[in-house]
C-alpha cells in the first residue's frame, strides 16, 4: 500500500511552538502510514534552531531565504525551490505552517500544478500585535484570498479560529481546532534542579520562557520584577530566551538593580521548571503558548496575562491565575501564590492532569492523522 506523502512547509524552525508541533509530528506520524518531507529556512542570528539544539533527530531540507525576514528578492527565489521540491516528491498533503510559508508554500503549490490536499496551520493571533494596522489589512487579504484555495485550515484554539473568521478569513466548516501536543521530558527534583542552575536555597524562583521580543512585553516583565522587588525582596526571577530586546531589558535590570536573572536560550527547560515555584507571561498577545502548557506539566502555577487562547490552557483560579495586562495585576497574583504555598501546589497538580489529558503529544499525532486521512478519503 502506498504511503501518504505529507510535505511540510515553515519558513524557520526557531525555538518555540510551531517548532515542537512539527517536530512531535515528524516523529509521530507512524512511518509505514505516512512519508514526511519538511522544508524549513534558516533562523536569524538573534535566535536558536530548534533542530540543531533541541531536535537533531528530525531531519530538514533547508532552503536558503526561507526564514525569517520579507525580502520580494530572496522570496521570488525560494518559490521556484518549492515548486521543484513539490514536483519531485509528489505529495498528497501539502501542510504550510506560520505565515510567510503559508504565502510561498501555497503559491508554490498552485503554481507547480500540484494535485495536493492543502492545510495550513496558524499557530498564533495572526492579526494582533505583530504588524502594523496597514500591513495587519494586506495580511488579512492576503489570508483570505489563500483560504479560498485551501482544504483545511487549522488553529490552535478557538479563539484563534474565532479571530480569523471575524477577519474574513476561510468559512467555519475549513477549520479544525488542533490544540498543541507535546513532552516535557523527565523533571528533576527541585533541589537537584536548583543546584544545577547555581540558584541554591529556598528563596521563591519565578521564571518567564520565551522569546524577548516586544510582544512578550519584557518590559512589563521587568516593571512586575520592580513591584516584587519592594513587597517581596527575597523573591528572583529567571529569563530563558532571547531576542531583540533583550538588550534593553538586560540595560534595566543593570540600573534599577533587578533581581532577574537572564539564561539565554536553553535546552533544559524541564531544569528551569522544576526549579522554580511558578511560571509568569507577560504578553500582549499569544495563540497556545506551550510554556504555560509546559509549566503545568512540571506541575507549576502561572500567572498569566488573559490575552489570545491563553485562557484554554490556563483556568482560571484552577491551574493559575489570569491577569489583565498590567504589571501591578499580575505581581498582585504573584504575591497571592508566593504568600499561600499550599494553594500554588495545589494549582500545580491540577495543572499537571489537566495539562496530560489535553496536550499531550499522543493526542497530537492522532488528531493529525485523522485529518489528513479525512481529506484523502
Amino acid at each position: 500500500m502506498e504511503r501518504i506523502r505529507v510535505l511540510r512547509i515553515i519558513a524557520r524552525m526557531n525555538v518555540g511552538g510551531p517548532a515542537v508541533q512539527i517536530s512531535g509530528l515528524m516523529r509521530g506520524l507512524n512511518p509505514e502510514v505516512f512519508d514526511q518531507r519538511l522544508l524549513t529556512g534558516f533562523c536569524a542570528e538573534d535566535e536558536q534552531d530548534f533542530i540543531d539544539t533541541q531536535a537533531n533527530d528530525v531531519t530538514a531540507t533547508r532552503i536558503r531565504g526561507l526564514g525569517r525576514a520579507i525580502n520580494a528578492r530572496d522570496d521570488a527565489r525560494v518559490i521556484p525551490e518549492l515548486i521543484k521540491q513539490i514536483r519531485e516528491f509528489k505529495p498528497h498533503i501539502i501542510h504550510t505552517h506560520t505565515a510567510k510559508a503559508g504565502v510561498l508554500g501555497r503559491a508554490a503549490a498552485k503554481a507547480a500544478r500540484s494535485d495536493a490536499k492543502l492545510v495550513h496551520t496558524f499557530h498564533g493571533h495572526l492579526l494582533h500585535g505583530y504588524f502594523s494596522p496597514g500591513k495587519t489589512r494586506i495580511v488579512a487579504t492576503i489570508e483570505k484570498m489563500l483560504a479560498a484555495k485551501t482544504d483545511a485550515l487549522v488553529a490552535v484554539g478557538p479563539q484563534v479560529r474565532d479571530d480569523l473568521l471575524e477577519a474574513g478569513i476561510g468559512k467555519p466548516d475549513q477549520y479544525e481546532i488542533i490544540p498543541p501536543g507535546l513532552e516535557l521530558g523527565s523533571v528533576p527534583e527541585r533541589a537537584l534542579a536548583r543546584e544545577l542552575l547555581n540558584e541554591a536555597g529556598t528563596q521563591p524562583l519565578v521564571s518567564m520562557i520565551g522569546r524577548i521580543t516586544k510582544i512578550k512585553r519584557p518590559d512589563r516583565f521587568a516593571d512586575v520584577a520592580s513591584i516584587m522587588k519592594k513587597s517581596h525582596p527575597e523573591v528572583r526571577f529567571l529569563v530563558a530566551g532571547a531576542g531583540d530586546e533583550e538588550p534593553t531589558l538586560a540595560t534595566r535590570i543593570t540600573n534599577e538593580q533587578l533581581p532577574i536573572s537572564l539564561l539565554g536560550w536553553r535546552s533544559d527547560i524541564a531544569t528551569i521548571l522544576a526549579a522554580s515555584n511558578l511560571l509568569v507571561l507577560t504578553s500582549d498577545n499569544e495563540g497556545t503558548p506551550l510554556s504555560l502548557i509546559q509549566a503545568a506539566m512540571a506541575g507549576i502555577p502561572v500567572v498569566a496575562t488573559n490575552v489570545g487562547s491563553v485562557k484554554d490552557v490556563v483556568l482560571d483560579g484552577v491551574t493559575g491565575i489570569l491577569c489583565p495586562p498590567e504589571p501591578q495585576a499580575i505581581a498582585k497574583a504573584i504575591q497571592e501564590l508566593i504568600d499561600n504555598p499550599e494553594q500554588a501546589e495545589g494549582m500545580g497538580r491540577k495543572a499537571k492532569k489537566f495539562a496530560e489529558e489535553r496536550f499531550g503529544v499522543a493526542r497530537l499525532v492522532h488528531d493529525h492523522e485523522t485529518l489528513y486521512k479525512k481529506l484523502l478519503s
